[in-house]
């Protein structure tokens, strides 16, 4: 694969922690393009150093601006000590997911064939929303190049709620790129939440990453999923993954959710199932 890639990077950890889980990403990532890390967070040097031998540059600063703010300040890196011009694709991608499960080089070669502006892994449609999730985003020069890009990615500023910021950059990159005349698709479609919660299926479907969240999500009603995909994974990978769960959600909580109790599994089920019927009205 002889394309030139730039992948703009956006980390977050809540202890300024650049653990397996981060680094096996970043490498993956490495094999195929120059990578450009910004973390959300306050990382020490040590932490810092355990990353960099696989990016262009690397910093950990809380900023409070979320993903879109790490990219952006990736992108403002790019563009002063690169020539964006040399690259073939830009990528948005950020560490809210576990993996890659399966080797990248056939999903590039797939998304980047598209005939399109702008591309994706996941679409979440919708009838008048539909958009591209903003953890995994590529764009051809079209886009990267073009002058209301650069206004878009330098515009970015903190918002008061994730709600506002999914609104405002996440829905509004994919409206942007539609608004200039421009094309986008991605590799798998999801309803509302679901990648998040059909977990077996998108990883069945070889979809190649799991969203975080969905460890601590419908009262634990997502195990058996989480389970079945960690079992099918290598033995190293499936440490990793554990393990950075486990520092994030408490081993106590990891023990609780991934119970080979059919019992207890079958009761979050039945207690998830009451909770969306008489609390949401679904």
């Amino acid at each position: 694969m002889t394309a030139k890639r730039l992948f703009l990077f956006a980390g977050y950890n809540a202890s300024g922690v650049t653990d397996s889980a981060l680094l096996y990403y970043i490498r993956s990532l490495s094999e195929f393009g120059d990578i450009v890390l910004v973390m959300d967070s306050d990382c020490s040097e040590s932490e810092l150093s355990r990353i960099r031998p696989y990016c262009l540059y690397a910093s950990g600063v809380r900023h409070g601006e979320y993903d879109f703010g790490s990219y952006k300040r990736a992108y403002i890196w790019a563009t002063e000590n690169l020539k964006l011009s040399d690259y073939d694709f830009v990528y948005m991608v950020n560490d809210s997911v576990y993996g890659p499960f399966y080797d990248l080089a056939p999903y590039f070669r797939e998304t980047e064939s598209y005939h399109v502006d702008a591309f994706g892994m996941v679409q979440k449609r919708h009838r008048t929303k539909a958009h591209i999730q903003s953890w995994y985003i590529g764009m051809h020069p079209s886009v990267f190049l073009s002058p209301w890009y650069d206004e878009f990615m330098r515009g970015i500023t903190r918002q008061k709620s994730k709600g506002t910021i999914t609104r405002v950059y996440e829905l509004g990159f994919s409206k942007m790129i539609t608004s200039h005349g421009l094309r986008w698709k991605c590799m798998y479609s999801v309803h509302n939440r679901g990648v998040y919660n059909r977990i077996k299926h998108l990883y069945n479907a070889r979809m190649p990453f799991m969203k975080k969240v969905a460890f601590n999500r419908h009262y634990g009603a997502l195990g058996r999923q989480i389970s079945y995909v960690l079992n099918k994974l290598s033995p190293d990978l499936r440490k990793i993954i554990l393990e950075s769960a486990a520092a994030q959600y408490g081993p106590q909580h990891l023990d609780w959710l991934l119970t080979k109790n059919p019992l207890r599994s079958g009761f979050r089920h039945i207690r998830y199932a009451l909770y969306k019927f008489f609390i949401k009205g679904i």
